[in-house]
């Protein structure tokens, strides 16, 4: 395991009288988590109709045969008070090789049963994703997005050795999301030693970046405070993957009195050894990051001396804001709030 340590510099942080921050989070509001769980950390989603369709392997051309079957209460996006409605469908992460259904007029349960196939190895369909898209044709205008279905496990019904229908509901959604992968790492704080160790355990499912299909990723991880960049430290690269392993930790010395204040900045890189190295995706934790990067934060705080692991899904690059950018000293910390 590759360690690197970065000083929290106390002469950038300066003290305060300890506060009983860390005491008021109760354990008992976060419970363990499966690694590979997800379905807790989903928000509530608006829906917008239901999707039908069915998996099955096909062993002889060794590919996913996909059928979509139909749709039901879809949303009017016509004046008629009806749509147009097609599907479009991927493999994620390829996402040039794509199949469209045919459209259906003025309708809001179509019926498809269209069948599309997708050369894959048996043994990679658990690192593959499957993503429709439906929408509402327009002759005039651009087509109007009406929602989508992500399945990441393609295996929870059946081994696909015979045909499964399954029924999914439909997200709301007026884009595409772009799958960009995921990354697992963990988080462990010890109080006593003012250390937080950060493991960067693997990536899945990750964009592809280069002209072969695949990329040469490492992360990057930053130290924030209040926006501002304190230290920055990376993993190895590894060379023409999508599903990168590392298991490599980074240590922060981060004082108790301290830790409200940062948050890490976590970015998946494609190294290029002629060009710029690109941005894959991002994800932040700390006490002012959103949804899981939030929870995982406060977790690590209510476990100390405890490994905490879970998946991240990565985000698209901001771009750089000048609070990102700019470097310097995080003011001195801020008193305590008095309940």
């Amino acid at each position: 395991m590759h360690v690197s340590s970065v000083d929290f510099s106390m002469e950038t942080l300066p003290m305060r009288q300890p506060s009983n921050s860390l005491g008021r989070i109760k354990p008992e509001l976060y419970k363990q988590k499966s690694v590979d769980s997800e379905d807790g950390n989903k928000e509530n989603v608006e829906t917008c109709g239901k999707l039908s369709f069915s998996l099955q392997y096909d062993y002889e051309n060794q590919s996913l045969v996909v059928k979509i079957l139909k749709a039901l209460d879809l949303p009017a996006k016509d004046f008629t008070g009806t749509s147009d409605p097609y599907v479009k469908i991927y493999l994620l992460p390829e996402r040039k090789k794509k199949f469209q259904t045919r459209v259906h007029r003025k309708t809001l349960n179509p019926v498809f049963d269209e069948t599309f196939q997708f050369p894959v190895e048996y043994d990679q369909i658990c690192n593959r994703k499957l993503h429709f898209s439906v929408y509402d044709f327009d002759r005039f205008t651009s087509h109007d997005m009406i929602g989508e279905v992500l399945v990441d496990n393609l295996f929870e019904l059946s081994d696909l050795s015979r045909e499964a229908i399954v029924w999914k509901d439909i997200h709301c959604a007026t884009t595409e999301s772009v799958d960009l992968g995921e990354i697992m790492y963990s988080l462990c704080y010890l109080p006593t030693a003012g250390r937080m160790t950060l493991t960067v355990i693997k990536c899945r499912n990750l964009k592809a970046m280069d002209i072969t299909g695949y990329s040469d990723p490492y992360v990057k991880v930053w130290l924030m405070c209040e926006g501002r960049r304190l230290k920055k430290r990376k993993t190895t690269t590894k060379k023409n993957t999508l599903n990168p392993v590392y298991n490599e930790a980074i240590i922060f010395d981060i004082p108790p009195e301290n830790v409200e204040q940062v948050s890490l900045s976590i970015i998946v890189m494609d190294y290029d050894r002629v060009g710029h190295n690109e941005v894959i995706g991002v994800c932040r934790a700390g006490p002012d990051a959103e949804g899981l990067g939030r929870d995982h934060w406060n977790e690590m705080l209510a476990y100390p001396r405890k490994p905490i692991t879970h998946w991240h899904a990565l985000g698209e690059w901001p771009g750089r804001a000048s609070s990102f950018d700019s470097q310097g000293s995080c003011p001195s910390p801020k008193p305590s709030m008095t309940p």
